[in-house]
């Protein structure tokens, strides 16, 4: 059954397979040598070349087939070369759809060249003049021409091709780590409070019961926000199909004006963190949501490995430049002892990734001096 797109094709070429069988009966165009073709036998051969070439791009390779032999059939009539620059635009869609290396199409475009030189020393140029063999030349030559031309229309398409999809590749390969880090900062952060101050409530729930309350209240804090955020991160995921979001399904975007919360969170959790920020250029929302999450892990890995301490938090933003410092003074000789919180390593790489997407970078590290530090540039 043919579809719209088939019949769209075919009406294209319908005009094409008439003009040339209307081609193959002008007498100007007639090879002059005995036994030249005439009559019903001249227009059936030409229907038979040109008629066919209505369906091309429906039955390629068959309709090649069939135009060739025709072709052949009619310069053995005595129909002329013409008939061989029906098979070359019947062989177009042929050479196109075939997969060849780079290679083929400079080969055939050679022997063309060679071809045409040829033709020329035997005297090809004097079309009427012209003899069967020549005139088998002059056909070689177009069917050759013709194929050197669509290999490497087709090779250039298939490049493009393989282009676009190494792009979307890249792209989806691209979202999932972005997905895995939007997660990754979620989960570690909420889970990392609240496996400290679980420790916390589970070592003075007998002795001082009322520290151990206030931790619970902050494990409850903590993990309805982070069931909040989850459940945002994987409706946005289910929706993501949806080209725009109703607003109160969009998910805000943490930023800068978001840090006061985040410290208070680190506080809450051992952690006295000292924040200054010096933004006379606000910016883009895109760097500022990075530095949010580079400063959200960093606190996150000062209060699993390193609460209670103090933690000096410095954002700079000038000259095109987002400059982010964390540093902490290493944990207290009290929680020496304390049980580690473990961790995926992950933390780390994700905010290396997010510094690099802006094409800046990240360091981190011990300091000299004792405690941990992590800086980052982030250029905009």
């Amino acid at each position: 059954m043919v579809d719209t797109r088939d019949r769209r094709l075919v009406l294209l070429d319908v005009p094409a397979a008439f003009g040339f069988a209307l081609l193959l009966q002008l007498a100007p165009l007639r090879p002059a040598f005995d036994g030249a073709a005439d009559g019903a036998g001249a227009w059936l051969l030409s229907a038979a070349v040109a008629l066919p070439l209505a369906v091309r791009r429906l039955r390629p390779l068959p309709v090649f087939g069939f135009v060739l032999v025709a072709a052949c059939a009619a310069l053995a009539y005595g129909l002329g070369p013409v008939p061989f620059l029906a098979a070359a635009y019947a062989l177009y869609p042929v050479a196109v759809a075939r997969r060849r290396t780079g290679r083929s199409a400079v080969v055939i475009g050679g022997v063309c060249v060679v071809g045409a030189a040829l033709l020329t020393m035997t005297g090809g140029s004097d079309y009427r003049g012209g003899t069967g063999a020549v005139q088998g030349l002059f056909g070689a030559l177009v069917l050759g021409a013709t194929w050197a031309t669509g290999s490497a229309v087709g090779e250039r398409r298939e490049s493009l091709r393989r282009v676009i999809e190494q792009t979307a590749e890249r792209a989806k390969v691209e979202e999932r780590l972005r997905i895995a880090r939007d997660i990754h900062d979620v989960v570690t952060h909420s889970v990392g409070l609240i496996a400290v101050k679980a420790g916390v409530a589970n070592h003075v729930i007998d002795s001082r019961p009322q520290e151990a309350r206030e931790a619970l209240v902050v494990i409850e804090d903590v993990s309805r926000k982070a069931l909040r955020d989850m459940r945002a991160t994987l409706k946005l995921l289910r929706d993501g199909d949806r080209a725009v979001p109703a607003p109160q399904e969009l998910r805000p975007v943490p930023g800068l004006g978001d840090l006061p919360a985040l410290v208070s969170t680190a506080e809450a959790a051992g952690v006295r963190v000292e924040l200054r920020a010096h933004c006379p250029q606000q910016p883009p929302e895109t760097v500022a949501t990075s530095a949010y999450r580079i400063v959200q892990e960093a606190l996150t890995n000062v209060v699993k490995h390193a609460a209670p301490t103090v933690c000096r938090v410095r954002l700079v933003a000038q000259d095109g430049v987002l400059a982010v410092d964390i540093a902490d003074d290493g944990p207290a000789p009290a929680a020496a002892h304390r049980p580690a919180v473990p961790g995926g390593g992950l933390g780390l790489v994700g905010m290396r990734e997010r510094a690099a997407a802006h094409g800046g970078s990240l360091t981190a590290g011990p300091r000299p001096d004792g405690g941990f530090q992590v800086a980052a540039t982030l250029p905009y």
